[in-house]
């Protein structure tokens, strides 16, 4: 695949950036990927990796030249990243963003983009449990979705510009509005994520009084709340606070649907439990014929790891 970026600068460098940094090398997609972490070992762990070409000790030194930024720092940090690098950025560069919340990232970034710079935020619907430089894979985001939310001084030609590098490390693109983007992430990701930290909290606590019965006997179900509840604590607690409201909203749902189900179970209703349990199995049928997971047992996860 030809080359669509000269140089491209990652702007912290976890999971997201050590994957995108493989990709584009495995496909040839930019000529130079130079990247920046604040931590001194993270950028010793990405030189000695080696998904980058070039590591650099301040922000601002990284983003110089570059015709693409991309911001993967937590969400919180992304307005003082953006306030260091505004005045270094090439004219005409394209930033984007990697992070879960969108409307908080334009607040946040865009007063600090200078005129001409092409601001496209984005948001892979892709990872693991795991973080850092040494946990990145070229295959991670092959067949997943990657979706955009242009501002709209966006140039179109920039939007497909960075449309075709993601499509060609693997993902697929799809354009939303930013507050439509939060509220469709509050429901697959976000609130699921909060129920899984509130679960294995609970069990945490049990574990302390039950002689760690709940870690020795876990079965499936729970082992799938710990993967989850594995993620970066900063990244997700950043996601919570610049997506409250949409998180909030979906959270109260949630509620609602506890409490019929709880009364449910109360009063013996085995109908309706078959009934919600019949129409929520399906909803699991779905993601599998869409592509976005596999009936394996281990979800695919280890299979899709290992083809990297």
């Amino acid at each position: 695949m030809s080359r669509i970026y000269d140089r491209v600068a990652l702007i912290g460098l976890g999971l997201i950036a050590s994957s995108m940094g493989h990709a584009m090398k495995a496909a040839g997609l930019a000529g130079e990927i130079v990247g920046h972490a604040r931590s001194a070992e993270t950028r010793d762990a990405a030189r000695e990796v080696g998904f980058v070409d070039r590591v650099c000790a301040t922000a601002a030194e990284a983003v110089q030249g570059a015709d693409l930024v991309v911001l993967c720092v937590p969400v919180g940090a992304m307005g003082a990243v953006a306030a260091e690098i505004g005045p270094h950025l090439a004219p005409g560069a394209t930033v984007t963003d990697v992070g879960s919340v969108k409307r908080a990232v334009i607040e946040a970034v865009g007063p600090h983009l200078p005129e001409g710079v092409q601001f496209i935020p984005g948001h892979p619907l892709a990872g693991t449990e795991h973080s850092g430089p040494r946990s990145g894979f070229a295959t991670l985001f092959r067949n997943r979705w990657w979706l955009l939310t242009p501002v709209e001084e966006a140039a179109p030609a920039a939007t497909d510009r960075l449309r075709a590098l993601l499509e060609g490390i693997g993902a697929k693109v799809d354009t939303m509005e930013a507050d439509h983007h939060d509220l469709v992430l509050a429901v697959v990701s976000h609130t699921p994520h909060l129920i899984a930290y509130t679960m294995v909290g609970v069990a945490d606590h049990l574990e302390r009084v039950s002689n760690s019965e709940v870690i020795q006997y876990s079965a499936s179900g729970f082992r799938d709340f710990t993967r989850i509840a594995a993620s970066d604590p900063t990244m997700w607690r950043d996601v919570f606070l610049t997506n409250k409201d949409a998180t909030l909203e979906i959270l109260g749902r949630f509620t609602e649907e506890l409490f019929a189900l709880q009364r449910a179970i109360r009063m013996g209703d085995g109908e309706q439990l078959f009934d919600y349990f019949t129409r929520t199995r399906a909803i699991r049928r779905g993601i599998i014929e869409a592509g976005q997971d596999t009936a394996a047992p281990d979800f695919g996860r280890g299979a899709v790891k290992a083809e990297a």
